[in-house]
């Protein structure tokens, strides 16, 4: 669990979902023109209620996830 400064720092981007939820999102380019983006979904005491990785081709196209927390569910094709 981290602070909300943190989370702020750590995470470039974020949205407000409703006044009890936020969504944090890092974008992180790959080596072969793919990126990656971490999201951590929080609650209003900044506690993570959810954590995933969404896996982008070079066309933007969104086409893997990985569910990380509440419970690591692997890497999931969509």
């Amino acid at each position: 669990m981290g602070s909300r400064a943190e989370n702020e720092r750590k995470f470039l981007h974020w949205s407000e979902l409703s006044a009890s939820h936020r969504i944090y999102r890092l974008d992180l380019p790959g080596r072969s023109g793919w990126s990656a983006s971490y999201l951590k979904e929080v609650d209003a005491a900044e506690n993570t209620v959810r954590f995933w990785q969404e896996i982008y081709d070079e066309k933007g196209s969104l086409i893997e996830i990985h569910e990380k927390f509440p419970v690591d569910r692997g890497h999931r094709k969509v």
